[in-house]
């Protein structure tokens, strides 16, 4: 394969958010918008043709003779020199992860180019939107085609400023400021992780290569000599401090408090970096690094164990959520969270017991790719609902069935996958994930059937309270519709991708080691999954398809739980608590005091000091010769009896 396409996948992006940002002023709404879907449209098609070219052309640059996928550094240029062997490049590295998350990438993109010429059409800074939506996907594609993993850090941060505009884009609003700080900050402080980690491992291994580490990992753990910092290991360390930065960006407890408040922003702008792009960044990193990964039980452990608890706690918040794009939002936590668990209890080795050690590794960027359209679908459909009734809140809704037809039926097609409902798409991303937990252990496997079960409920739940409660009275005044085609176009083909991708043969393209799997169903853990699935369903339809008292009884024999729970278990306060009463209130106050009284007053001192001895002896510079020699005079006899002294 040439250069000219993978760069183009990069330059067009980078290309249209200079055009549109600077010459943006000088365009019309319209020719803004044809531009950003055109150019947009243009990378995904080239992407389209990498990505298949790649998988499908049977070139021996991409598959070897054996059936195992390759890795391919399309091109690879010094950029820094720190030592010989230290080296930062600018590359392209395609191999099934890279090629999979392009179109990905791309066609989640796309789709919310088109949908925002519509949900955009009466909002100020229509070409500045347009140009950051470019600006983000850029970042992202740059990302995930890094040859290194200082590449990937520098479009790691490139992709949160891109969020920060974005989630800031109506910069008037206080609470979208906030919220684009809010991300901002809490990613800063996992990135600094991130970047100790990468310093750390780089010191140790002398490359910041991703094929030189991935494929020899065992000559990784040599390299650090067994060195150790309390009580773990370097490499321990290195691989923790790297996963925080996929914390961050993947809102992982926690580091998760920016990601509910980043739904200030723009709703498509939600469907592209907080469904299926920016937050699944975390979960690319620690696939991408998987190899290097296993060698650490310990990180891998870690990463299980938060990603399980995340999931839990994001299921149960989501069920107390008024906010409809709020619930997607916990929703989107406990699925990055999923995946995340899925990783962490696969092994590159044979584990006993387990046919295929690798499964989870599979299942998780399965999920990825299926996640990501479904999820996508749910908040383009969310944007419809709230163009239709200018609300976010689930109580302004209810009956909209019998009103926007397309944006009911595609939005229960995104629930039925997200539930994991045969033949969806969700359904067989979700069953080798289980599938891959009950084979490392029986309590991941039970754990995380429970949260599949509590998303099957608040994901319906949601669903019947849009679509199915009482009217709102509004509607007399003010009748909802489907959305233009713009919107109602990518709802329609998002769904249809949701309903089919469950039969595209992941494992046969996207492996740990290029090998390809053939996907088998786990009959018991389907069946299992499918009952959990429909019993939460079944609760949620009587709890929620009509008016009825159940809820309010519900909510009133658990109040404490329920009112924890809709206040996402106070993390917010207790962050709001630890850096104004704690931080500001006693640390800061009191290196303040310090500054004040002790450094402050000690310069003070010296000034004070200086200004009276300057002042008494100021006399010796009166400008009289009387007094200039009467002072050499006995200056001279001063130094003639030193000298005399000194002599006996």
């Amino acid at each position: 394969m040439g250069i000219t396409l993978p760069i183009l996948i990069l330059a067009l992006p980078l290309f249209m958010f200079l055009l549109l940002g600077i010459g943006g002023v000088k365009m019309s709404r319209k020719t803004a918008g044809v531009l950003g879907i055109l150019g947009m449209g243009t990378t995904m098609t080239l992407a389209y043709i990498v990505a298949f070219t790649y998988f499908f052309s049977g070139d021996a640059a991409f598959i070897s003779a054996e059936g195992v996928r390759q890795q391919l550094q399309v091109f690879d240029v010094t950029w820094l020199a720190f030592t010989p062997k230290l080296v930062v490049k600018l590359g392209f590295l395609l191999d099934p992860i890279a090629a999979m998350m392009l179109v990905v990438i791309t066609t989640i993109s796309f789709m919310v180019h088109l949908y925002s010429w519509g949900y955009m059409e009466h909002e100020g800074g229509f070409q500045r939107y347009y140009a950051f939506l470019n600006l983000f996907s850029f970042s992202m594609l740059g990302l995930v085609v890094a040859t290194n993993i200082f590449q990937m850090y520098i479009f790691w941060e490139l992709v949160g400023v891109s969020s920060f505009l974005l989630i800031g884009f109506f910069y008037r609003l206080p609470s979208a400021v906030s919220a684009s700080k809010k991300a901002f900050i809490v990613t800063r402080f996992a990135d600094l992780g991130f970047l100790l980690g990468i310093l750390t491992l780089s010191y140790f291994t002398e490359t910041f290569n991703f094929i030189d580490m991935t494929s020899n990992p065992m000559n990784v753990l040599a390299e650090t000599g067994g060195a150790t910092f309390l009580g773990c290991s370097v490499l321990t360390w290195a691989m923790v401090l790297i996963f925080t930065g996929g914390m961050g960006k993947s809102a992982m407890l926690p580091l998760h408090i920016w990601l509910p408040d980043a739904m200030e922003g723009p709703t498509p702008v939600s469907a592209l970096i907080h469904a299926a792009t920016m937050v699944v960044a975390g979960v690319y990193l620690v696939a991408r690094m998987f190899p290097v990964y296993c060698v650490v039980d310990a990180a891998m452990n870690f990463i299980t164990v938060v990603g399980a608890i995340t999931a839990f706690y994001a299921a149960v918040v989501a069920c107390t959520q008024i906010d409809i794009k709020r619930v997607l939002a916990f929703s989107t936590i406990s699925q990055i969270a999923f995946m995340m668990v899925s990783l962490g209890v696969a092994r590159t080795y044979a584990m006993p017991d387990v046919h295929y050690s690798g499964l989870g590794y599979m299942a998780s960027m399965f999920h990825l790719f299926t996640h990501a359209m479904f999820k996508a679908l749910l908040f383009l459909g969310a944007g419809a609902l709230i163009h239709a009734v200018h609300s976010n809140d689930y109580t302004k809704m209810g009956g909209l069935r019998k009103y926007m037809p397309v944006t009911h039926w595609t939005f229960l097609i995104g629930c039925l996958a997200i539930a994991g409902i045969p033949p969806f798409s969700g359904f067989f991303s979700k069953d080798e994930m289980l599938a891959a937990m009950f084979g490392n252990s029986w309590l991941w496997g039970a754990w995380m059937t429970m949260v599949a079960g509590l998303t099957a409920f608040y994901m319906f739940r949601l669903y019947y309270l849009i679509f199915w409660w009482e009217e709102n009275p509004e509607y007399k005044h003010h009748r909802p519709h489907d959305a233009p085609w713009q919107m109602s176009l990518p709802l329609i083909l998002l769904a249809a991708v949701s309903v089919v991708a469950g039969f595209i043969p992941f494992g046969e393209l996207v492996t740990w080691d290029g090998k390809p799997y053939h996907i088998h169903l786990e009959v018991p853990v389907a069946i299992t999954s499918i009952i959990v699935a429909l019993a939460a369903i079944g609760l949620a339809t009587v709890m929620y398809r009509k008016k009825n008292p159940l809820p309010t009884k519900f909510r009133n024999a658990m109040p404490g739980l329920w009112r924890a729970a809709h206040h996402r278990f106070y993390w917010d306060e207790i962050y709001l608590f630890i850096t104004h009463k704690i931080i500001f209130g006693i640390i800061c106050n009191a290196i303040a005091w310090f500054d004040r009284h002790v450094i402050d007053a000690t310069m003070d001192a010296f000034a004070k000091v200086t200004q009276k001895v300057s002042f008494s002896i100021r006399g010796f510079q009166s400008g009289n010769v009387q007094s200039y020699v009467l002072w050499y005079f006995f200056g001279a006899l001063a130094l003639a009896a030193i000298t005399w002294i000194c002599l006996l």
